[in-house]
Order: C-alpha cells, then structure tokens, then sequence
C-alpha cells in the first residue's frame, strides 16, 4: 500500500512561491510524494536546479495515509492478538483489549506529522537548489512550459510524480452510498461494529484483518480471490487463516447493487453458494487505484496514456515526449513507495545524463503485512509458465521449519519457483510471521542468479525464520522431513 501523492488539504505552512529566477530549471518535478523527493534529491545532488511543484500535502500518500499509518495500526492490532494467543504456551496466560481507540489514532497521527516534518518537510531546507512550491501544475502546450499558480516554467526537463487516488467498483447504487476508502478508514475515531470490505488486494485484506482484531465484524468479498495476484496455495491459506479469526471471506463474488439500509448498507451480491445479502455498518472500498493525471492537461503536450489512465513509459522512465519523465503510481506498474523512490531516483539520472539507466524489477519484493505476511519476490508459478518457461517448484509449509515449531506458530507456507531446464531460481512467495524480512534473501538469490542447489548449499542461521528458505530450496530435490536438525 505504498503511492506517491494524495488529495488531501494543503499544509499552508509550506504554501510558497520560488524565486521567479527559477522559473528556467533543469528539472521541473510534478509531485510532492516519495517519488518526487528521490528524484528531486537526486538531481539536486547531482547540481542541478531543481523546481517540486506539489498539490495536496507534502509527502504524498506513503506517510500520511498509506504505509505508515496503515502499518503503525497494523502493529498496534498485533499486539492485541499477541496477547490472546500467548496461551498457546502451556503455564502462559495472556490478555489484550483497546482501552481508547481514539488514542491508538491519535498516537498513530502524532508519528504521521513528526515523519512529514522530518523524512520530507525539513529536508527541503537541506538542498538549497531545490525550490519548492505548493499549487497545480498544468501543461500549457508549449513545449516544456507548464502553468504554476498562475507562473509560467519553462524546465529542460520534466518529471511527473502525480501518484494515484483509489476507485470506485462499478456497482448499482454505490454513488449513493456513503463509502470508506483507506484514507478516511485510517482515520476513524470511532470503530464500527461491522464493515463490509469490498476488494480482497493488498489494502483490502491488511486493513479487513487489522480492523477484525480491533473487535469488527469483517466481512470481505472479492471477484476473484485474496491476493489474486499471488500462489494459488498463499490465497487459499490466507482466507483459511483470516476466517479463524472471524472474518468472513466471499470469493469469486459478483456485484449487482449496493444501497443504503438500516443503520447502515446492504449489498446483493452473487456468491458461489448462491445470492447473498450482506450488512454491515459500513463499506470499505478497497478495489483499486487510479492515476491522478486529470488535471495536467497531458494532452496538450502530448503524453500518452494507457486506457486505464496510466501514463505510458519505455524502461528509462521516459513518457511519449522526449523531456518529460513518469515515475511512481502515475505509470500504474510497481506500486510500492520503494519502487516509486527507485524510478524517480532513475528518472532524474536519465533526465540529466541521457537515458543511460532502465528500470528493472526483476528482483523486486513485495510485503503485504497482514499476519502473517505475504512476501514475494521475482515470478509466481503462473508467471513463469506464461513467460514460457519449463518450470519445476517445490512448497513447505512451516511446520517443516523449526523456527515456527519452536515459536509453535506454523500458520504459512514458503513456496520456491525455478526452471528446470538449468535449475536456476525464478522467484519465491514466503506466508509466514514477519515474512517482509526473510525475502530479502530471495531478493539477493535471484539477482546473484543463484540455482537451487547453490542456494540449498549455502549457510543459514539456524532457529531463524529465513532457514525455510534453505529449506525449501532443498525440497527441490529432497525430503526435508527426512533431515535432522542443522542438517545441510
């Protein structure tokens, strides 16, 4: 759940205009959000002079409403499942309730601000050729030249980091229905005794799980299935390990109307055990996100854009006009706060030198931190035999791994992916406890383009959780219930 730029009320303290003398810089940045600051840092670092044009908060969505509020509650919700479930050690008992909700937001706000304010507000400060200026940017048609609160800027280069807002489903009724989007979700004082989670992606199964440990009645229903995206085998497990919790999961649902109904909404839906009218206090929308480039004009200079609004890019970030640069969630691909700070950082390189760098995710991870986590990286099974290639995989789950035996938490699967023509590893999805730091070894594997045999061979610490990685490599070619303890 990471993007670049949200609309949200301006911060008047950082309203500004740069000195007009700038109104010529190198580089002319669209955006006020994680992107926008690595390339801004980057070319400023480099020596050029720089221009952020920012609507909306600085620091965009990652730190104000998306990862770091998002994940702080997620946390926060952690400890009070950790406390109820300490009673799976024998002589342990263990108890967890919300005393105040509203304090949990309102501490989760307090480290929102103070990360703005230093990771973003007092970095610009920090570089004295970048200026900053809080107002819409709209291309005029002229080139390069772009509006800025009522300025004219004529940049050699430009860069957008405009980021993206969530979407509604099309459903019947659902434009009368007041509706929740991870924004406002983040910020409700007071928690409903049931929500309806609408979409079962990354933000819709984090935020459903975090609210049901708060004590909601979670009720989630999805198209397709949890994390469509993701190995079969992690879906399904998910959706088991969420539902004994007491959240109710409906996959493969179709939508026919939603609408407004006692004390709260009700939504008819086409379930596979058959038509179903759900209830709830609220409704959480969670069903996708959506460029924001509407207001820039792109036409006027030119900029394509894919039919879901996206702005079209080659691998050197660069947009159907030669000067100008997309990075981050305008682009639609790769939609994680890292990967957006890795193409800006890249799209300002390019920018000032020639294109000489593309962008690759070949190894790119992926968490999404619901518990436990989801962490991925590389291709899953199905994508690799789409790519073409032979493929052989091998799947452990945790009760295989003496890390989740002894913490008696085997709730997961690590599931590896390589080609059998050369044995080398693809990709590797891992549904454990903290997952987010074990696939860090994944990462590096695949891009020193290790094999499975090399990766079994190499020297693990024993009683952590990244062991299953060993693990499961070595599944591809042994029975790991067959292994003694340390064995390699």
């Amino acid at each position: 759940m990471a993007h670049d730029c949200c609309v949200v009320e301006p911060n008047k303290e950082l309203a500004s205009s740069p000195d007009h003398g700038q109104t010529k810089p190198d580089i002319l940045i669209i955006g006020a959000g994680s992107a926008a600051f690595s390339a801004a840092i980057t070319a400023a670092e480099a020596g050029a002079r720089v221009v952020m044009a920012g609507e909306g908060t600085i620091g965009g969505t990652c730190v104000n409403v998306g990862c770091v509020p998002s994940k702080t509650l997620i946390r926060a919700m952690q400890a009070v499942y950790d406390g109820k479930e300490a009673g799976r050690f024998d002589g342990i008992k263990g108890f967890s309730t919300i005393s105040n909700w509203g304090d949990v937001v309102k501490q989760k706000q307090a480290l929102v601000d103070a990360l703005r304010k230093t990771k973003y507000q007092d970095l610009l400060t920090q570089y004295p050729n970048i200026a900053y200026v809080q107002a819409r940017a709209q291309f005029t048609g002229e080139g390069t030249e772009v509006e800025v609160n009522g300025v004219l800027y004529h940049p050699k280069k430009i860069i957008l980091a405009t980021g993206s807002s969530s979407t509604r489903p099309p459903i019947n009724g659902i434009q009368s229905v007041a509706l929740l989007d991870s924004t406002t979700a983040l910020a409700l004082e007071k928690l409903p005794e049931s929500l309806l989670v609408i979409g079962g992606g990354i933000i819709g199964v984090e935020l459903g799980q975090m609210f049901a440990r708060a004590g909601v009645k979670v009720t989630i229903c999805c198209r397709s299935r949890l994390l469509p995206e993701s190995e079969h085998e992690v879906s399904e497990a998910l959706a088991e390990y969420i539902s004994r919790e007491g959240v109710t999961v409906w996959q493969g649902v179709s939508y026919q109307t939603i609408e407004n109904a006692n004390r709260g909404v009700a939504l008819t839906c086409q379930t596979p055990e058959g038509e179903k009218i759900i209830r709830a206090e609220q409704v959480l929308v969670a069903t996708g996100r959506r460029a924001n480039t509407a207001s820039l004009r792109l036409e006027k200079a030119g900029i394509a854009l894919q039919r879901n609004g996206s702005i079209i890019i080659n691998a050197q970030m660069q947009t159907s006009h030669p000067d100008v640069y997309a990075v981050g969630d305008v682009t639609g691909q790769d939609m994680f706060v890292y990967m957006a700070a890795y193409g800006g950082k890249l799209a300002a390189r390019n920018a000032l030198t020639g294109n000489t760098q593309a962008y690759s995710n070949v190894a790119m991870p992926s968490v999404v931190f619901t518990d436990p986590q989801v962490a991925a990286a590389g291709l899953t099974e199905a994508a690799a035999k789409a790519a073409g290639y032979d493929v052989m995989t091998s799947l452990i789950t945790l009760d295989n791994v003496p890390r989740f035996i002894a913490s008696r938490d085997t709730r997961g699967l690590i599931k590896l992916v390589a080609e059998r023509r050369n044995d080398l590893l693809l990709g590797g999805t891992i549904l454990a406890p903290e997952a987010g730091d074990s696939i860090q070894t994944v990462v590096m594997a695949l891009k020193a383009g290790l094999t499975t045999y090399q990766l079994a061979d190499t020297i693990f610490p024993y009683l952590a959780a990244v062991e299953g990685v060993k693990l499961a490599a070595q599944a591809f070619h042994r029975d790991v219930k067959k292994l003694s303890c340390c064995a390699g």
